[in-house]
């Protein structure tokens, strides 16, 4: 089966690492950010895979080479210029004949990458999401009330939310709504299909999931990868 993993990003947020190293090739634990992922997409099936790269793409191709030695075939994308999160996707119309995962590759998680696969073919839509429920404790009171009267307090109330994952499943089909040499987003992506009232399927994780955006994500991994990943 195949994969793309979206590894062009700058990195500008977790400076100064990444003005030497490109994010992707950050260590956690003993292993790069993508090194872990291109295993656990091999463990699930996922033994075709595409490094969609902009950033310091020469060192990425030199740290994999053809992906033998992790067991798997491996070849490296380059972007010209930026093209976003979906962009990329417009480089490989020849490539993607059949449906495919794509992941941020600077995301950690232990999803059943399988299970989702399998979910998002028997799914009526050409785009299944993953999401992932956050739950954000308020430090304050929540006062409701009428007029000059109080009605209710609820102390320190939780916000709950569902937030996009970064991994997607896609058919084939969906390479006709991404336009060619432009930067075009997976936001832009799916707004444009709710806008026209195509399907969109969600997938929603249970298990481990961080996305490693910010300094404190970073050093937060290195405690969750023994636990996680190398147990």
């Amino acid at each position: 089966m195949k994969a793309v993993i979206l590894a062009g990003g700058l990195g500008n947020r977790l400076k100064p690492f990444t003005e030497v190293i490109p994010k992707p090739l950050l260590p956690i634990g003993e292993k790069a950010i993508l090194q872990i992922q291109i295993e656990h997409l091999k463990a699930y099936g996922f033994d075709d895979i595409i490094l969609a790269t902009n950033y310091k793409s020469e060192y990425i191709a030199q740290f994999f080479g053809d992906g033998s030695n992790l067991g798997v075939r491996l070849r490296i994308s380059k972007e010209e210029s930026a093209l976003g999160t979906a962009g990329p996707l417009s480089l490989l119309r020849e490539e993607l004949t059949q449906p495919f995962l794509v992941m941020n590759g600077d995301i950690l998680s232990s999803v059943d990458l399988g299970r989702l696969y399998r979910f998002a073919l028997e799914q009526d839509s050409d785009l299944t999401i993953a999401i992932k429920k956050e739950i954000f404790p308020f430090r304050f009171g929540n006062i409701s009330f009428d007029g000059d009267r109080v009605t209710r307090i609820e102390e320190k109330p939780d916000f709950i939310t569902w937030i996009l994952a970064g991994i997607y499943v896609m058919k084939p089909s969906i390479l006709r709504r991404i336009p060619d040499g432009q930067a075009f987003g997976m936001d832009e992506l799916i707004q444009g299909m709710l806008a026209a009232g195509v399907a969109v399927s969600k997938y929603e994780l249970s298990e481990y999931w961080l996305d490693i955006g910010k300094v404190d994500d970073f050093e937060k991994a290195q405690e969750d990868y023994i636990r996680h990943f190398n147990g």
